[in-house]
């Protein structure tokens, strides 16, 4: 799939990829790890290679501590879900996302293939992006971003509303596969994943972006959708 915009140095783009046929992904914890650790380790101009690093057995804390030469990117935002992710990146480099996302999903595909003794395309062709070319639709991305994961817990909830805001909030609170707990003041290895400093400060305190968020949830889908559609399942 050709995507008919162009990537800019400096600029700002929600980009997202779903497994192929909508498989899922992410089979359990450790594949969310690999990924995650893999959002950390190629955004570097250096080449990956984490052969040596797991099977000695390093530890998620200890592989986000390498060392990095320049990123390619600058991750604002992201979140995991069982068959796709979104990510909020500002481009660093020329084709600094292009490759950042070919060494990504590559070396994803590679973990995900060896594991589960398959082969092929584990995702839905190239990845999708769309430019966040306006102020409110970049800030309103932290929102559409971060509220993936309350379609675990209930699919309709962008149609019918929410049923328990606070199960919705407390189930946010704990989803660790987002940057959602780096933005509420969670103490986490994770965070250096994060860029935040390039994005623009929208929210002064983690009470305001909580505060945010819980605006968000009190939407339907008419409001709570992105320019590619709803939150994607």
């Amino acid at each position: 799939m050709n995507r008919n915009i162009e990537l800019s140095i400096g600029e700002y783009y929600h980009v997202y990829n779903r497994g192929t046929d909508k498989r899922i992904i992410f089979k359990n914890d450790k594949d969310y790890y690999r990924f995650l650790i893999l959002l950390y380790l190629c955004n570097s101009s250096l080449s990956v290679d984490l052969g040596d690093s797991l099977r000695h057995g390093s530890t998620l804390s200890e592989m986000l501590d390498t060392e990095r030469e320049e990123t390619l990117v600058s991750i604002g935002a992201y979140c995991l879900m069982p068959n796709h992710f979104h990510l909020l990146l500002k481009e660093n480099k020329e084709n600094g996302i292009s490759l950042f996302m070919q060494k990504l999903t590559t070396a994803y595909t590679m973990y995900f293939n060896k594991k589960y003794d398959r082969s092929g395309a584990l995702f839905q062709g190239k990845f999708k992006a769309k430019h966040a070319n306006t102020d409110n639709y970049l800030k309103y991305l932290f929102s559409y971003i971060h509220l993936n994961p309350i379609k675990l817990i209930d699919k309709n909830w962008t149609e019918d509303g929410i049923k328990d805001l606070d199960k919705a909030e407390n189930y946010l609170n704990n989803y660790i596969f987002s940057s959602y707990p780096d933005y509420i003041g969670e103490k986490r290895k994770e965070k250096c994943i994060l860029d935040i400093k390039s994005f623009p400060c929208y929210f002064q305190s983690k009470k305001e972006f909580k505060s945010f968020i819980k605006d968000w949830l009190d939407y339907k889908s008419e409001f709570l959708t992105d320019k590619v559609g709803p939150c994607q399942s």
